[in-house]
């Protein structure tokens, strides 16, 4: 009987897959208590970069997936990279560890934990002596945590869809277009908290950005200014954003771009946010963050693989 268990966790840790061309090995691997991710690795010879995929903002699992939204477009970034023979490694947000726990206190999540999280995956896999290079992809909120993590660990950077200002400004700008009569009153909570850590001024109409256990994090995410950021990182570095973004408008990775001139700079016509096509309008886009099956955009691979393999 004992051999057969540990027959079956070795099953359930290592085993092998096939994308469209490419046959690869999977590993499940355990980088601290709360964090837990898959590894994906081409059966080729030598000379294997690796790829670290840090997700977007709120309890993101390893696939892309939330609470109500399944689109998997992690998972079908992570097959196409494997397909191209780039090997990757994406991981559960430790909040959602957490969550399946129900250990999770809001008020003890800091940004900056999300910013060691990805530290201590990068020299996890700086030892790893199949790996030739070690790269980082940042989706969303996960730029940033990328960019910064990166700096004196990676070999090279690549921002989708990532803010180009602090994030009180990208929440204001936000609300301009969505309430704009609630933008002046998160401008001053957000002045109130770089000054004082804390805010108790603002409208009950921004109570889901400001409550009380949301602020230590907030506060945290604010100190960064992710222009000042990019232009730290000693690597190449490519900027990725799509026309069809409802969440992050051009805008914000031209601010990148401007902070770092050398950087690639890739406009993906018709990808929304969550790396999908969309060809119709806002309904369909919308629609896209809960259609498990729908692919990732094709370009996004072949973009990402010019940069890492050339």
């Amino acid at each position: 009987m004992k051999s057969n268990w540990s027959l079956l966790i070795l099953i359930l840790c290592f085993s092998t897959g096939f994308a469209q061309n490419t046959k690869y090995t999977s590993e499940e691997k355990n980088i601290t208590s709360l964090v837990d991710g898959t590894l994906l690795i081409p059966e080729t010879t030598n000379d294997i970069p690796l790829v670290i995929i840090i997700q977007d903002s709120g309890p993101v699992d390893r696939d892309g997936n939330q609470n109500m939204q399944k689109n998997n477009c992690l998972r079908f970034l992570a097959e196409g990279l494997i397909d191209r023979g780039i090997a990757n490694f994406r991981y559960d947000k430790r909040i959602v560890k957490l969550l399946k726990k129900g250990a999770l206190k809001e008020e003890d999540i800091f940004f900056d934990q999300f910013i060691q999280d990805a530290i201590n995956i990068i020299d996890y896999f700086k030892n790893d002596e199949r790996f030739s290079k070690i790269y980082v992809i940042g989706h969303g909120q996960g730029s940033l945590v990328g960019m910064i993590a990166a700096q004196g660990r990676a070999d090279g950077f690549i921002s989708i869809a990532g803010a180009g200002q602090e994030i009180d400004d990208v929440i204001v700008d936000q609300l301009a277009l969505q309430a704009p009569g609630l933008k002046d009153n998160a401008r001053t909570a957000f002045d109130d908290m770089r000054v004082n850590g804390f805010t108790v001024n603002y409208s009950p109409g921004l109570a889901s950005i400001f409550r009380p256990s949301l602020q230590n994090f907030l506060s945290d995410w604010m100190q960064y200014d992710p222009q000042e950021e990019i232009k730290k990182l000693d690597m190449p570095v490519m900027i990725v954003n799509g026309t069809k973004d409802i969440q992050v408008n051009l805008g914000e990775p031209e601010k990148l771009k401007k902070a770092r001139p050398d950087a690639e700079y890739v406009i993906i016509e018709n990808m929304n946010h969550i790396l999908k096509e969309i060809l119709g309008d806002s309904m369909e886009n919308s629609k896209s963050y809960n259609e498990y099956n729908r692919p990732v955009i094709p370009i996004l691979f072949e973009k990402i693989a010019d940069f890492i393999l050339e």
